[in-house]
């Protein structure tokens, strides 16, 4: 079934700060963050015609077209911009106000890039879109079990390294 194009346009902007959290997360870089954005959006309207209405939205549609981009990026020598240090943009909207839990956040937040390229696409999935199991696990191309053992692995090893700078 097809979309009209208003209701499409107006369903895409309301992912799109979505979008750019797990773009920035991904990326860990604005720029590189606001490319992918922008291109994941310039190819979702150049694609209209193939999107097809679910019960499930678009978010699973956008975010699986996003997170291909990035894997051809990173495929095509085009991985992420080096930086001095983590940009940690994508936590602004749960930041905490008080001084210890900002620190804590920057920890975990440094903790998530350590992680290995396949643990943190399932973590950011799931946690910076609010996507279901399910729904990530075909956003992300992966059987469900693997998408729940990557997500437990990827859990696991951001307690190990938070507790490791804790002693």
């Amino acid at each position: 079934m097809s979309v009209p194009r208003q209701t499409f346009q107006h369903e895409l902007q309301l992912h799109l700060p979505t979008l750019r959290r797990v773009a920035l997360g991904l990326t860990r870089n604005s720029a590189a963050a606001d490319d992918l954005t922008q291109d994941c959006a310039e190819r979702a309207l150049r694609k209209q015609a193939l999107y097809v209405a679910t019960t499930a939205g678009m978010k699973p549609w956008l975010m699986t077209m996003m997170v291909n981009l990035h894997r051809n990026q990173i495929r095509a020598g085009k991985s992420r911009p080096q930086t001095d240090s983590m940009d940690l943009e994508f936590l602004k909207a749960a930041s905490p106000d008080t001084l210890a839990a900002r620190l804590d956040l920057t920890d975990t937040a440094r903790a998530i890039d350590q992680l290995p390229t396949d643990q943190r696409e399932v973590l950011l999935t799931v946690v910076l879109s609010g996507m279901s199991y399910k729904d990530a696990a075909e956003t992300l191309s992966l059987p469900l079990g693997t998408l729940m053992s990557r997500l437990g692995r990827a859990r696991a090893r951001l307690r190990e390294i938070t507790n490791e700078g804790a002693v």
